[in-house]
């Protein structure tokens, strides 16, 4: 947003510097005078873009040291993770991404050796309920609970929740028909009955009497391109802590150790 505020302003000063020449130089030095101009103020816009791109790449480099740092235990306060706040935490990956398997299996695998115990898994297409389940089914002793429109995985030591963009459409037309059903219902006939209006409150009761309710989720990782939630249910979301971890064919363990760090350290406050 700085950036491009700034290109703004170099390119009205590049047509304000445009009127000046025309108006106090020659005009046999006008040309002449204008590249000049022009030529300065581009080689001053690329400095600068090289001057960003630098700071990003150094900004890199020193995560990917403190990555390193934490993943070799160099770094002790990251070696006892404080998880009373984390009780529930989501992964969403973008779908061409979800398709990889073994990051899937290793992502989970450093989760369920941190201490997570329940973690919720996302991508739009439904590439992750399709692929983990069955991974997961063929594993030792699972037991396996198919829920309405989830499906719950218990593992030894976590509870795994698959979910895809289908599950939060359903879960919002089953809301909403049971809502108009209550409605309709009502006590109130006729001319009588008073224009609905539905709280927050009579959502989310809605929501978890059709089984769509689920936990509130306290952090969300978001792996991928994009830097959003991927139309994750928004309902539980809505005081989730997000953080983009990059794409997952590059993440790395101190990545997942730092966020889980880096949220238990924060105060949330959720308002009266």
């Amino acid at each position: 947003m700085f950036f491009s505020f700034l290109l703004l302003h170099i390119l009205k000063y590049m047509d304000l510097s445009d009127e000046i020449v025309r108006v106090l130089i020659p005009p046999q030095r006008r040309v002449r005078s204008s590249k000049i101009l022009r030529l300065t103020l581009g080689s001053f816009w690329c400095l600068l873009h090289l001057l960003v791109n630098i700071v990003h790449l150094g900004s890199y480099l020193i995560n990917l040291l403190l990555y390193c740092m934490i993943s070799s235990g160099l770094l002790q306060k990251y070696q006892n993770l404080q998880l009373d706040k984390l009780r529930y935490l989501a992964i969403v990956v973008e779908s061409e991404e979800a398709k990889n398997t073994t990051k899937i299996k290793q992502l989970l695998g450093w989760l369920a050796a941190i201490g997570v115990k329940y973690v919720t898994l996302y991508d739009m297409e439904g590439v992750l309920k399709k692929s983990v389940e069955t991974v997961l089914k063929s594993s030792a002793n699972p037991s396996v609970a198919n829920g309405n429109a989830v499906v719950s995985l218990h593992q030894d030591r976590m509870t795994i929740e698959l979910l895809s963009f289908s599950d939060g459409k359903e879960a919002v037309a089953k809301a909403a028909s049971f809502l108009c059903l209550q409605y309709l219902e009502g006590d109130s006939v006729g001319y009588n009955k008073m224009e609905p209006v539905f709280t927050e409150t009579d959502v989310t009761n809605a929501l978890k009497a059709v089984g769509h309710g689920g936990p509130d989720l306290d952090l969300l990782l978001v792996y991928g391109p994009a830097r959003c939630h991927l139309g994750f249910p928004a309902w539980r979301i809505r005081y989730t802590e997000i953080v983009h971890m990059g794409s997952l064919q590059s993440m790395k363990y101190g990545a997942v150790v730092k966020a889980i760090y880096d949220f238990s350290k924060k105060h949330q406050n959720y308002g009266s």
